[in-house]
């Protein structure tokens, strides 16, 4: 567990990641990060939760029409 403090950044408040999490996370600077809503708290992460919902709903796509996506690929 990392514990982290909200710090004044300019005119704002901001997180400052230890380099260790930014690495654990594939984080760099000017990466984007998520904060989704948990029922137990907010979860961070750097993978879009839109993006791999459409990535799932197109593979879901792939299974089902395997067959045509075959034909059509000849």
């Amino acid at each position: 567990m990392v514990k982290l403090k909200f710090a004044q950044i300019g005119n704002s408040q901001g997180l400052i990641f230890p380099k260790e999490l930014m690495a654990t996370m594939g984080a760099e600077k000017g990466t984007e990060v998520y904060a989704i809503q948990q029922p137990d708290g907010i979860l961070l992460t750097t993978q879009d939760p839109e993006f791999a919902r459409a990535i799932e709903i197109a593979e879901e796509g792939m299974r089902k029409y395997k067959n045509a996506l075959s034909e059509l690929a000849k």
